[in-house]
């Protein structure tokens, strides 16, 4: 296989302007190309007057030894990398016990996958309910204000990816291309094929349900067990090494392979871990507030005359900001044409996160603006690993109580919060968020260096996005979970520092950021849950 890059044509080229581009590039006839395929396709939309599409080609041709020869001049023109996935172990036809995953999110889901795929009838914990129930609970919190506990946007399967814009991109270092793992089982189990190529895929909640249940399914045919509504309360340790979990039924199951796939919000969790003794660490996080535009404003400012394209679709933007304070204000989760949906899991609590469809249509644009934190900031240290639980609770209280105790959001005039006067009414820009927005003064809901930071910010985007500190753009608090507010530590083996068979793992444990991220994730602690069983039989 050849791989082609820098592969540009103009942005309305004719589909069969494609494979002429890569006829011309070899200096080929028709005749010799086997076949292509699209490995990626962005766009470059620095000069937004000339938009133009960028792709990557593996391709197979005759000659490909010769052609390579003769292209050896062009780094555009290379052997194509293997990105297909190979399975390091096979389990043994007498299981000497089933390993345990916890959680059903995107790590919880990769990581049972694997192990069936690989014959390890991998036995699923989830709190939260199936995907569907979990949906229409969710929606009771949305549409009457009404909260459980165990099924929401955090808890369930799917776990918190399914309530997002289901961004299916990452920044992490992928040397044998799980991520392509990833994206190849999205699209078997029923995702859009574009996911495979464009530069910044997405699902969108609605198509995830549906995605979910076929991988789910994939599972149980395997051998595999997905257990719900099974939370986990205590772990059985002996001398260094995991030999059960307890649930809160009652039951004991007895494992000593135990996968740890928990949401960031997994708190009684984090809290049951640390009662064991399992070492845990405090990490830095983010705090800060969504913020809400006219898609069409976002959609001007970055693609200009082609503001609406299809092939583009709807405008993302990535900002970070400096602050003189020394803090980082930087936007996060960035949901094109969607919505700000309530996220907490807590009762007497707002959280707030974003969401978009697959279509992204909505009429507003939305992004968390984050800022910071370490663990000097909320007294984490050593002795105190869940000192970040505690200061997201205390932000998350009282942001219900700023919205007036009914799980209605804060909210605030980005003119107005840049100028600390407290707002009356909306304007331009009508806020997504439901149960609703209760307009007030936010300068409480976060500490004073991440106000101070984001007063500071907001006008330095709009250098970057013309009208990005708009009087009318809303803010709504508290965006408090960006990521995980500890570490569930582990080492080379994937295994906890102190306690043997047991694998954290995925952006509950501090190991990922994000869908993609976390699928992958799962898919190499499988590995190390396989080859550990494999190690342990062979003895």
């Amino acid at each position: 296989m050849i791989r082609i890059t820098e592969l540009r044509l103009p942005i309305h080229h004719a589909p069969e302007e494609l494979e002429a581009a890569i006829l011309k590039r070899l200096n080929i006839p028709a005749k010799d190309l086997i076949q292509f395929t699209i490995f990626k396709r962005s766009h470059d939309a620095r000069k937004n007057t000339a938009l133009s599409l960028i792709y990557t080609i593996d391709l197979s041709a005759k000659n490909e030894e010769q052609l390579l020869k003769t292209h050896g001049h062009d780094q555009h023109v290379r052997v194509a990398p293997d990105t297909s996935y190979h399975f390091l172990a096979k389990a043994p036809e007498h299981l000497p016990s089933r390993p345990v995953v916890i959680g059903f999110g995107p790590c919880g889901i990769f990581a049972a996958l694997l192990l069936a795929q690989m014959g390890f009838k991998p036995i699923v914990l989830e709190r939260g309910k199936q995907v569907r129930e979990r949906t229409q609970d969710t929606w009771g919190l949305w549409r009457k204000n009404k909260l459980n506990t165990e099924s929401n946007v955090q808890f369930g399967e799917g776990g918190a990816g399914t309530f997002s814009d289901g961004k299916l991109y990452s920044q992490i270092k992928d040397p044998k291309f799980y991520g392509r793992k990833v994206i190849h089982e999205f699209i078997k189990a029923g995702a859009p094929e574009e996911i495979a190529y464009v530069a910044k895929p997405h699902i969108g909640t609605f198509r995830l349900v549906g995605v979910v249940e076929k991988m789910r399914q994939e599972i149980i045919e395997l051998g595999g067990e997905i257990r719900f509504q099974q939370k986990v309360t205590g772990f059985d340790i002996d001398n260094g090494q995991i030999k059960s979990v307890q649930l809160e039924s009652g039951e004991t199951i007895v494992a000593d392979q135990v996968i740890l796939a928990l949401g960031h919000s997994s708190r009684d969790t984090f809290q049951a871990l640390h009662h064991a003794g399992v070492y845990l660490e405090a990490k830095p996080f983010s705090v800060g507030f969504r913020i809400e535009h006219p898609q069409s404003l976002i959609d001007k400012a970055r693609l200009g005359p082609h503001a609406g394209n299809p092939i583009i679709g709807a405008a993302d933007y990535k900002l970070v900001h400096h602050a003189k304070n020394g803090r980082a204000v930087y936007s996060f989760c960035m949901c094109p044409g969607g919505t700000v949906v309530a996220a907490t899991s807590e009762e007497n609590r707002v959280v707030t996160n974003g969401m978009s469809q697959y279509s992204r249509n909505e009429r507003n644009a939305n992004a968390g603006i984050v800022v910071n934190v370490d663990p000097e900031d909320y007294g984490g240290g050593p002795d105190n690993p869940l000192a970040g639980i505690d200061f997201q609770r205390k932000l998350e209280s009282h942001a219900f109580e700023l919205g007036g105790r009914n799980y209605e959001a804060p909210g605030q005039l980005v003119g107005d919060f840049i100028a600390g006067t407290p707002s009356t009414e909306f304007g331009t820009v009508m806020p997504s968020y439901k149960p609703g927005v209760h307009l007030t003064d936010l300068a409480t809901a976060l500490p004073d260096y991440a106000i101070e930071a984001m007063r500071e910010a907001l006008p330095a985007f709009e250098k970057q996005i013309p009208g990005f500190s708009m009087h009318d753009a809303v803010l709504t608090g508290v965006e408090t979970r960006t990521s995980s507010p500890l570490r569930i530590t582990r080492g080379n083996d994937f295994q906890s520092l102190n306690v043997k068979g047991l694998y954290p793992a995925g952006e509950g444990a501090g190991y990922a950021g994000g869908i993609l991220s976390a699928g992958v994730d799962g898919i190499k602690v499988a590995e190390a849950v396989a080859l550990a069983i494999l190690q342990k039989t062979s003895k």
